[in-house]
């Protein structure tokens, strides 16, 4: 690898990057190839990559997506240095803590003690180095006496703790994480995802998962690959968008399925509870929810069997609301219009944060599983979802609207409709979490007796 052409802040760079595989049909054509040296192919070249640019920023956080078999541990690994490209250049900038498959770079017959020692070493530390830090990465790990243990006895989630502890404590410049954390208990998950979020302020993050809100909350880009080759590079939201709707697209078998819209920001409308609901409303934290008018042009897909012409929010009395608190119960309507004969419809919502994070959403299907409603081509129908709005932070949120057909496992996407409506939140009294719920009370005891406070 050369340094030569790489621009000064950049971590990683791949130019025309690829990788072939030789395919032999033939035992023996593998040894005509080696007598021949080259001078007639004996095999067929399966590529693996082909033709890859990308340029990723020092400190930046870049998400993998793509099927299996798309060519996402073939690129993380010409990053690592464990494969050589076939054809063009690949520049990479800084030390490398890759965790590409369980237990690589680990010796089976080695206890967890000595396979750490190992792979930091591999990783770039001395062993003085290693030493100092050998009780952090056990702490970290924990596995406790089966540190003492040969890996081969190793569970995956316990091979994943070690792997990721040793990665966390070697200094890199550069981390590689591919879908090693989904084997992992929830605790040790959450531990690893911390650590994660630390790393981003100061090194560049390769993220593969096949669960893009991770991806969308982690990544500042994403890379969408498919059959080894770079199909969208974007933002997080927009190519993991754009990489769902083509899995919907995939399981349609009517030829009809279709994407379209395009993303416009949210223009302003016509601005249209908890104990503590009236301290809220008086004081600088009011959850003022301001509401935007329904977006006929955002991006959406589906078969079309039926579309959504209609999303708004609504009082108990069925008024439109220009602007709500949190707290507050709320209708969320979705109207939509038959374009065929529909014989189990099901309409949903999600509410999504401006990460692209789904906080909450519900549907029909439940509720008429038993009793499915048909409707008629030409028909008008709406679904109405009566909820207790939460308290959320202040930023944009997006309300995701979809009509299928059939059951939650098993269905057809008539019109899915990504950024139907908008609102947006000035002021809250949430500063952790996702949202804040409203509570029934909140009371102190002392002593078991309950303390006066002003009823908030």
């Amino acid at each position: 690898m050369s340094s030569e052409t790489a621009v000064p802040e950049t971590a990683i760079q791949a130019v025309g990057l690829g990788k072939a595989y030789p395919i032999f049909r033939k035992p023996q054509d593998r040894l005509k190839q080696m007598i021949c040296r080259g001078r007639r192919k004996y095999y067929d070249e399966y590529w693996a990559l082909r033709g890859i640019d990308l340029t990723v920023a020092k400190g930046e956080t870049v998400g993998i997506i793509g099927r299996n078999g798309s060519g996402k541990s073939t690129f993380l690994q010409l990053v690592c240095g464990t494969l050589t490209p076939t054809c063009g250049s690949l520049t990479v900038n800084g030390r490398i803590a890759a965790l590409l498959e369980l237990g690589a770079g680990f010796n089976p017959e080695f206890s967890g003690r000595e396979n750490v020692y190992l792979a930091a070493s591999v990783l770039g530390l001395s062993t003085e180095q290693i030493d100092e830090r050998y009780a952090s990465i056990a702490d970290f790990a924990g596995i406790g006496d089966f540190i003492e243990q040969p890996v081969k006895l190793y569970s995956s989630g316990m091979y994943a703790r070690l792997a990721f502890a040793v990665a966390a404590h070697v200094d890199a410049d550069i981390m590689i994480v591919d879908e090693i954390l989904a084997v992992g208990d929830a605790a040790f998950t959450q531990k690893c995802m911390r650590f994660i979020h630390k790393f981003r302020e100061t090194g560049t993050l390769f993220f593969v998962s096949h669960d893009t809100s991770q991806v969308v909350s982690l990544c500042n880009r994403a890379v969408w690959l498919e059959n080894g080759e770079v199909r969208e590079i974007g933002t997080a939201k927009d190519v993991c968008y754009h990489y769902i709707a083509d899995l919907h697209s995939e399981r349609d078998t009517s030829n009809s399925f279709r994407i379209g819209g395009s993303r416009t920001a949210p223009a302003p409308a016509t601005v249209v509870q908890d104990p503590r609901d009236d301290v809220l409303k008086s004081s600088q934290h009011r959850n003022t929810i301001e509401i935007f008018e329904f977006n006929d042009e955002s991006p959406w897909y589906g078969v079309q069997g039926a579309r959504i012409v209609g999303v708004e929010l609504l009082d108990p009395q069925g008024n439109v609301l220009p602007s709500l608190d949190g707290g507050e119960e709320v209708v969320l309507k979705v109207t939509c219009q038959a374009e065929k004969d529909l014989f189990s419809p099901i309409i949903g919502f999600y509410i999504k944060d401006r990460l692209g994070q789904n906080l909450f959403g519900d549907n029909t299907y439940l509720s008429y599983a038993e009793t499915p409603v048909q409707v008629a081509a030409g028909q008008a129908f709406a679904a109405n979802f009566r909820f207790q709005m939460p308290y959320l932070p202040v930023g944009d949120f997006a309300v995701v609207a979809a009509i299928a057909e059939g059951t939650q496992i098993d269905h057809v996407q008539h019109h899915w409709v990504d950024d139907a409506l908008f609102f947006r939140v000035h002021s809250s009294h949430v500063s952790r979490g996702l949202v804040g719920i409203p509570m029934h009370d909140i009371a102190f005891e002392v002593d078991g007796a309950h303390q006066p406070g002003h009823a908030p």
